[in-house]
Formats: C-alpha cells, structure tokens, sequence
C-alpha cells in the first residue's frame, strides 16, 4: 500500500513551521521561519505558502493540510476569526486560500484545541477518552475532549477555560487566565514590590519592577526567595479553583499540563491539588484525576496539526485516528 502523507502548519507569534508526516505521524521533515507578524497578513500568507512547499513531498499524495493558529478559529468554515498578536490576521478564510493554492483539503483549529488533540493522540494522554488539555503561557489555553472528540461548540469557539470567572472582589471579576498565567504571576509580583514587599525579584529584574515578569518570579523562587514561594503557591491555588470547575462540569480521566508556567513543579501542582480537593463537591472528581504533562514538546503544535487532518478539523472521532495508527504501524 502506498504511504500516505500529511502536512501540518504552526502558526506562531514569532516563528511558522510546517511539517511533513507519514501514516504514523512520524515527523519526515520539518522547515522554519520567522513569522514577522507585524508585515500582515499577506506576507504572512506567502510565507506560509513556501514553507507548505518546502516540505511537500516530491511525487507523492499529500491527504491534506493541517493548520494550528493562535485565536479563535471556525474549524467548520476554515475561517480565522482572530490570530491574536497577529496583524491583520481576523475574518481570513485561510482553509479556502491554502485549498485552491495546493489543490487539498485544508482544516483549522486554535493551539490549544490542536495540542488536545495531538496529546490525546499520541502523547500524555494516548488511551484517554474525556481529556483537557491545559497550557499555563502568557495567557492560560486550553482543549477539552469528551468521550473522544473535540469539543468544538456552534462556531468551534468553545473549551476556552482560560475565560471562565473564578474570583470576584468587590467590582472586579477576574478569571482563571487572569490569576494563573505567567502574566498575572508577573503582575501580582509588581504589584507586591511597588507596595514595599523586600524580594531578590526586583534585583533579578535589574532594579526597574516594570521589567519584572513571570520567567524572573522563577527564577527568585529558584533561590528561595519568600515572596516568589508566597506567589508561586498562591498562583497554584487559584489555577486549582479553575480546575475545579472543569471537574465539575466535564469529569475528565486527565489533565495533561503544557506552557513555560507548568515547568514550575511542585511548587505549583502542590497548592493546585490542594485547591482540587478542598473545593470538589466529592473526591470522586479527583480521587483517580490523572495529572500530568505534556509529552510531545515543541511538535505537539505540529502533531496536533497532523491529526486535525484525520479527524476532519476535530470533528470526527480520535479512536477513528488511532485505528489508522494502529493499521499503519501493523503494515
């Protein structure tokens, strides 16, 4: 039988990668470049279209093409709705573009939602049926599949966790994004050290606390630093409470963990369990919860962008996509 290919597409702030997998999802090559999101969307486009070329296999059927996007994406009309922190990049029909150059058929979905799927694939969470996926970045992302799908909603617009509310003081409500990303562990740490918290965070950050992020709250959490613990613990607590609510709603089998803010540990996964379990309605939600992290690295966008091809955008099922998987490694 002749292999079959497929191509898939990150689309990132800073850098757009494609890559070219076989039946297996087995990366056969890969090419780079800046994305220089602030020349528009039309450079963007052209970019895109030579780094497609670039790994389009000689002589060969490529099935179809992939594409991870950082924003809401319509994955049933192949349009971007937004790519944020990318000029120019709203209301795009990127599918229909990338179709009529290449001749294939082309599907869409947000980061988030594509690393879902390629982590339920064939990363930390391959075997799972009701899996979320998290990322803890500048924003919090996430993907939730339910009884092995996607969920996609209406518009394709759903799982977006990172905007369910979780804390209300006073006027202010805030949300799971807002409390436990790498930017608010930044800002809670500037706002601390403006008001005359003594830390080694203001020394890492060169004096200047406008210039204090969540990368040097780690760091001063490294070297034992009170306040980074103190912020460190207290960031875990409020992402527990947003899982809470993801328990509640969806009583996944795992949770798969990815973005620079999960490589804080224990320091982080300790107060998030303690959160889980002081606020779940019964230990049933919890007590046999999988927590891990992301296994795919820096392909997971890649892979992800493969099985969007096999499952028709996230709307056909992941079993159907590990039964190819399973014909392929047979052959």
């Amino acid at each position: 039988m002749a292999e079959e290919y497929v191509i898939g597409v990150d689309l990132g702030g800073t850098r757009m990668r494609a890559a070219l997998m076989d039946d297996d999802l087995a990366i056969r090559a890969r090419e780079e470049t800046l994305t220089h999101a602030e020349n528009g969307f039309e450079a963007n486009l052209d970019r895109m279209k030579n780094l497609i070329l670039s790994v389009w296999p000689a002589g060969q059927t490529v099935e179809g093409i992939g594409v991870s996007i950082p924003g809401p994406t319509n994955p049933f009309t192949g349009v971007v709705e937004l790519g944020t922190n990318l000029k120019g990049w709203a209301h795009i029909p990127l599918a229909e573009l990338l179709s009529q150059e290449f001749g294939v058929p082309v599907y869409l979905g947000n980061d988030a939602n594509v690393a879902a799927l390629a982590e339920a694939t064939r990363g930390a969470a391959a075997g799972y049926k009701h899996v979320i996926f998290i990322t803890l970045s500048t924003g919090v992302g996430t993907g939730i599949i339910v009884d092995g799908r996607l969920l996609l909603g209406r518009e394709g617009l759903a799982g977006e966790a990172g905007h369910i509310v979780i804390n209300v003081d006073g006027d202010r409500v805030s949300t799971f994004e807002k409390e436990a990303s790498g930017t608010a562990l930044g800002r809670k740490a500037r706002e601390r050290v403006e008001a005359g918290a003594r830390s080694l965070i203001l020394s890492l950050a060169g004096g200047d606390a406008a210039s204090i992020t969540g990368k040097t709250v780690s760091e001063a959490a490294a070297r034992g630093d009170a306040l980074a613990l103190e912020l460190i613990h207290n960031l875990g607590f409020m992402a527990g409470l947003g899982v809470v609510s993801l328990l509640h709603v969806f009583n996944p089998e795992i949770i798969v963990f990815g973005g620079p803010v999960s490589g804080l540990g224990e320091r982080l996964f300790g107060p998030m369990r303690a959160a889980i379990e002081q606020n779940c309605i019964t230990p049933g939600y919890w007590n046999e919860l999988v927590i891990a992290l992301a296994g795919l690295g820096e392909n997971v966008s890649l892979v992800g962008a493969g099985v969007l091809v096999l499952t028709h955008g996230g709307v056909e099922s992941i079993a159907r996509v590990k039964a190819r998987l399973k014909a392929a490694a047979e052959d």
